[in-house]
């Protein structure tokens, strides 16, 4: 901390880290110890933060991310689309397809971001808001296949034929690296088979990413 800071905002933003770092919540206890102070503090911040919205607590005492979170999240999209775009760009003119950029929403896959390129006769439509399962598509599979990779590991990329649009394959590769953001870039084009350079020139796109969200 220094003297341009605020001890108590500086508090109440490790509270909002601490909980959305775990599932189950975390007790008044729990926090105390975390922050290292003393549990009227503890008390203080979440009274605070539950007016706004950004935390709630159970039946059970438990305190957990509020709604309000999402709506400061809506917010979000705009910066990370803009902080994408000119990796996806140069990733869609060098492979010729529509490169895109997409975050995990709850159970979904959320393409946030689209660039088609400007050269080729024909590629695929593919819109910001498209919304697929995880576990359809190269775009959910390398954000699952980052989920079960080992610390620290690099799960490469993923290919995928038919599985969102018939005729239609997809490379993507996962954001890594990124606090508080899950996600891939990837590409799809029409074609039976993803050429072998493309999975590599994925995997260089998801780090310029990631290197502009950080």
């Amino acid at each position: 901390m220094t003297a341009e800071t605020s001890q108590t905002l500086d508090r109440g933003l490790r509270v909002l880290k601490l909980l959305a770092d775990t599932d189950h919540g975390l007790t008044v206890t729990e926090l105390s110890t975390k922050l290292g102070v003393n549990r009227t503090v503890v008390y203080r911040l979440l009274a605070t933060l539950e007016q706004h919205a950004l935390v709630r607590r159970d039946l059970g005492g438990r305190a957990r991310v509020g709604l309000g979170v999402l709506r400061l999240g809506r917010q979000v999209h705009p910066l990370v689309r803009e902080a994408a775009l000119p990796a996806l760009r140069s990733l869609a003119e060098d492979i010729g397809a529509t490169a895109h950029l997409t975050l995990v929403d709850g159970t979904e896959a959320l393409a946030v971001a689209v660039v088609e390129p400007s050269w080729t006769d024909y590629h695929v439509a593919y819109r910001a808001g498209f919304r697929h399962p995880l576990d359809r598509g190269a775009a959910g599979r390398a954000i699952l296949s980052a989920r079960q990779a080992p610390p620290l590991a690099d799960p490469g990329y993923t290919l995928t034929h038919g599985e969102l649009e018939a005729g239609a394959s997809g490379a993507a590769a996962a954001l890594l690296g990124v606090t508080g953001l899950e996600g891939s870039v990837g590409v799809v084009m029409l074609a039976d088979a993803v050429p072998e350079r493309v999975g590599p020139r994925v995997v260089e796109a998801a780090r310029e990413v990631a290197e502009a969200l950080r």
